[in-house]
């Protein structure tokens, strides 16, 4: 895991090359890359997003109370499913057809129906595993048995950023557990490429800042200094030929860091928004506002430029109280989300701003065995479960594949975690086939030697 030093911490190392790479291997603060740390042109596609928004639901929502509606399911509920020691649990919430489109979306869900006609409905998740630890870095890497660099810092490397002022990818409130900072970190790619943190899960973003971007106390003059130094000593080690990535990455993290100083307090200035904007997305309402921060700061730090922007909301993991706990789960979100999408389409930016939401896994349609005993909740389903997309360039108001009847297993068009990773970077203008980085002997690419691009959702 990253420390937690200050800039002039690193520096003050015997203001040597190696207080530079140590504060940047540690902070990452990625930015454009230069020279050989860019991705071969042959990755390149005609993108139809420039910027990806990843809203990742921590714990893996239970799709059949929210967008995957089954009316079987319904009509047996308490009758017996595939175990016959557990009963099934029809959705605990009514659904409605909403939207020209007629999406199926249930009520705990209202203002994310008004934008159903946006939403590209994926019903035919898969993934390889069920379990959180696995799960997790899967969704954000491609692997599960060895750290690999995350979506974001691929798509960085194979684009790089559109604000020379501000990081290319940044994660607000990622989870410190299953994988931590593995999962927005950039593994083998050069550390410039992995996500800037803002804040962490379960903790509130109203005084949330990126951290130690400043000289953290030193005179001006001093910390200018320093930095001259350290940069000096950087470049004399590059034009050495010695540890050219890393030594790059620290060049370009450090110089970032400096012009972020200037950037990054406006950009985060959500006080410059008008009243009714915060009032749409739920900022300073109950339960919205935490999550509303996180969605308002997305559009705004697209808005500058930034490449890959991640969010996170944890509490979806309902082995019980599936009752009482997944409706406050979606009523945190519910209203930001949709008026992130509501705010990017007024603005012109939903056609090249590719919105994901998925969690790691969805749920079962049968009752949760706790201790011996039936508990009011779904366990994991790794076989069958729903994401969706908006904007980007894929197909508006339409649900694609199926689960069966019950909603066990995907039974029709089915898409493996690895065909959404890889219709992402198509997205995008990346070829997952080509977009590939030679580590220890190989070449690695995010969705190894899987994954074909779903066809059938782009526009």
């Amino acid at each position: 895991m990253r420390g937690e030093i200050s800039r002039r911490q690193c520096l003050h190392i015997g203001s040597t090359a190696f207080g530079s790479l140590a504060w940047a291997a540690l902070q990452g603060h990625a930015q454009v890359a230069r020279g050989m740390d860019r991705a071969p042109n042959a990755a390149r596609l005609a993108p139809r997003a420039k910027r990806v928004i990843f809203l990742f639901m921590n714990g893996g929502p239970s799709q059949h109370d929210m967008f995957d509606y089954k009316p079987e399911l319904a009509k047996r509920s308490g009758q017996t499913g595939r175990d016959k020691k557990k009963p099934l649990i029809g959705p605990i919430t009514t659904f409605a057809q909403h939207g020209n489109s007629g999406q199926w979306i249930s009520d705990f869900l209202p203002h994310l129906a008004n934008q159903a006609d946006q939403l590209c409905v994926i019903r035919s998740m898969q993934t390889n595993s069920s379990a959180h630890p696995l799960a997790i870095p899967l969704l954000h890497t491609g692997s599960f048995q060895f750290t690999r660099p995350s979506m974001g810092s691929w798509i960085l490397y194979g684009l790089g950023t559109e604000n020379k002022d501000l990081p290319g990818y940044i994660s607000i409130n990622p989870t410190r557990t299953f994988g931590g900072p593995s999962n927005y970190g950039s593994a083998f790619l050069p550390s410039n490429f992995q996500a800037t943190r803002i804040g962490w899960q379960g903790k509130s973003l109203r005084d949330a800042t990126i951290e130690n971007i400043g000289p953290d106390g030193a005179p001006t003059t001093t910390a200018k200094r320093q930095v001259e130094l350290s940069q000096m000593l950087n470049r004399s080690l590059l034009a050495r030929g010695q540890a050219i990535h890393s030594v790059r990455g620290a060049l370009d993290s450090l110089d970032l860091s400096l012009r972020m100083e200037a950037v990054v307090p406006h950009v985060m200035n959500l006080a410059e928004e008008t009243v009714d904007t915060l009032s749409m997305y739920g900022i300073d309402q109950k339960p919205t506002d935490n999550f509303a921060r996180q969605c308002l700061l997305a559009r705004r730090f697209a808005e500058a430029g930034v490449r890959f922007i991640q969010l996170t909301h944890g509490g979806w993991d309902h082995h019980s109280n599936l009752n009482k706990k997944l409706p406050d789960r979606c009523a945190d979100i519910d209203k930001p989300i949709a008026a992130l999408l509501t705010d990017l389409k007024q603005r012109g930016m939903l056609e090249d701003t590719l919105v994901l939401w998925i969690g790691e896994f969805g749920r079962q349609p049968d009752t949760q065995i706790l201790n011996g005993k039936l508990a009011d909740g779904r366990d994991h389903n790794a076989k069958g479960y729903c994401a969706w997309l908006a904007g980007g360039g894929v197909r508006e108001g339409i649900s694609h594949g199926a689960t069966d009847e019950l909603g066990y297993e995907a039974v029709e068009n089915q898409v493996h975690l690895y065909d959404l990773q890889a219709t992402i970077l198509h997205l995008v203008g990346l070829d997952h086939t080509k977009l590939t980085y030679r580590y220890s002997g190989r070449d690695f690419r995010l969705t190894d030697v899987h994954g074909q691009v779903v066809h059938d959702i782009l526009t």
